[in-house]
């Protein structure tokens, strides 16, 4: 299950969303293809976040620095597109300034979470995983039925089924918590404490966004979607005419 695009583009070019993007990707491709395995460990130790060293007060740089990292390239490619469907429309009602402080702080957050649940393990995390959970929760709390196109993949099978936000983003949330919950403290690879840490601060910081737009009356006004047209995807729609029935 994987979302690929929601209905309602930003109505403002995204600049801090792309640039953040531009900075991963740019980060990823200056070292992941030129380090073997063990040079890449050593690079995760020396910039990502690893709790003990935070603990023993060391390598503090972590706590900022992980956020760029990317073990691999699915990796990177699912944290980016997440960034990309969900970041436009929030640094649209935050203004860019404001999104790109958001991010930041939802990053420290989720890294704050994942410290607390094991601040003595020595593996280390990277990723904008934490980050842009935040943005997921910003933009549950602002659009909650705004519509997501999911691609789902059974087997062999393929099919792009419209979710309203508030079902795609509460799924994964409570996934989060629930593998937290039964995966060991180094998180058997996936920082879920991270997720969910950056997600609840990013519901409880773009509170006052909201009430800056009028909270419920926002809601009321926009339906809970994001405020610009929907968008038209020709390949959505089948080129099979329909048969009424008799």
């Amino acid at each position: 299950m994987f979302p690929i695009r929601d209905h309602n583009p930003s109505g403002r070019t995204p600049f801090v969303t792309y640039a953040l993007i531009l900075a991963n990707v740019g980060i990823f491709l200056a070292y992941f293809p030129a380090l073997s395995e063990p040079d890449l460990t050593r690079f995760f130790y020396q910039w990502g976040l690893v709790p003990r060293f935070i603990t023993e007060g060391v390598h503090l740089h972590g706590l900022v620095t992980h956020m760029f990292l990317h073990g691999g390239w699915m990796h990177l490619f699912g944290n980016m597109l997440f960034l990309f469907i969900f970041g436009d429309n929030l640094e649209d009602e935050m203004g860019h300034v404001g999104f790109g402080l958001f991010y930041l702080l939802a990053g420290l957050a989720a890294a704050g979470l994942q410290y607390l649940a094991a601040p003595m393990t020595e593996v280390p995390m990277v990723g904008a995983s934490g980050a842009i959970a935040g943005v997921m929760g910003g933009y549950l709390l602002l659009f909650p039925k705004a519509r997501v196109d999911v691609l789902f993949i059974i087997v062999i099978f393929f099919r792009i089924v419209p979710v309203p936000a508030w079902i795609v983003l509460g799924v994964w949330f409570i996934l989060q918590v629930f593998n937290g919950a039964v995966t060991p403290t180094d998180g058997g690879g996936i920082a879920y404490w991270a997720h969910a840490g950056g997600f609840v601060a990013g519901v409880v910081m773009a509170v006052r966004t909201w009430l800056r737009l009028g909270a419920v009356r926002f809601w009321n006004r926009t339906s809970g979607h994001p405020p610009h047209p929907v968008a038209v995807y020709p390949l959505s729609r089948s080129s099979i005419p329909r048969v009424p029935r008799r």
